[in-house]
């Protein structure tokens, strides 16, 4: 072993400290460029399909068409994105997030309906709009909750509007509201928010038992207006935290 001792030039030293300035970019999350692994959950499967539309389209399908344009969004915004139950095989709801346990942030899109005693009373138009979700018990609700309002905000300038239904006591399942413009609910014990090891939101981005409301919501134009607000909020979240 060389032990001598030797004088670094001015140069080297400047090079040296800009790989280390390089090097810690990403962990300070201050680098507009940086690419984050983000978790795109495509809710229920072909098995067990959630809701049925005024069609009788499953709730699954639309599930599938958003959570693929909202995919698509985030790696054109050079981001890394694992999609689940995306395939049609089965998955339980405690193994969603896990597919990806490092990830930086969880989303899980679906589609609403309303009680059936509502659609036996003809009452399928009363309600359309958009409704987002977090659980207290998510390690990282104050984020969750963060990037839940930027979805809002951009839903709201996409020119949709939040469906309050579900804060409703016993037919709306009483969920609370934490913010009524952006649509903002709390769901403590929703499975795949709660198990998440990242920041979490479920988006439940229209109501499918409204005719009128289905019917857009087939339509490609209308797909990709909500996926580009949904895919912009999380990019602005997560690179601006």
């Amino acid at each position: 072993m060389n032990t001598r001792r030797t004088q670094s030039s001015p140069s080297f030293v400047r090079f040296i400290a800009a790989m280390l300035v390089l090097a810690c970019a990403p962990m300070l999350g201050a680098s507009p460029t940086r690419a984050v692994h983000i978790v795109v959950d495509t809710g229920h499967t072909p098995q067990n399909p959630g809701a049925t539309g005024a069609s009788g389209r499953v709730e699954y399908l639309y599930n599938l068409d958003l959570s693929a344009a909202v995919a698509r969004d985030l790696v054109a915004l050079n981001h890394r994105v694992t999609r689940v139950s995306a395939d049609g095989k089965e998955i339980a709801l405690k193994q969603r997030a896990l597919q990806a346990p490092n990830a930086n942030f969880f989303l899980s899109i679906h589609h609403d309906s309303i009680p059936q005693d509502w659609i036996d009373a003809g009452r399928r138009r009363e309600f359309s709009g958009f409704s987002l979700f977090v659980s207290h018990r998510n390690p990282y609700y104050a984020q969750s909750l963060r990037c839940a309002q930027a979805i809002g905000e951009k839903l709201l300038q996409a020119g949709e509007k939040p469906s309050l239904y579900n804060a409703m006591p016993v037919l709306g399942g009483n969920m609370p509201l934490i913010d009524e413009r952006l649509g903002i609910h709390r769901f403590d014990n929703l499975v795949v928010l709660k198990t998440a090891t990242m920041p979490a939101v479920l988006v439940e981005a229209a109501v499918i038992a409204n005719p009128d409301e289905e019917k857009r919501l087939g339509e490609p134009g209308a797909i990709d207006k909500l996926a580009t607000a949904i895919s912009q909020a999380i990019h602005d979240c997560i690179m601006n935290p």
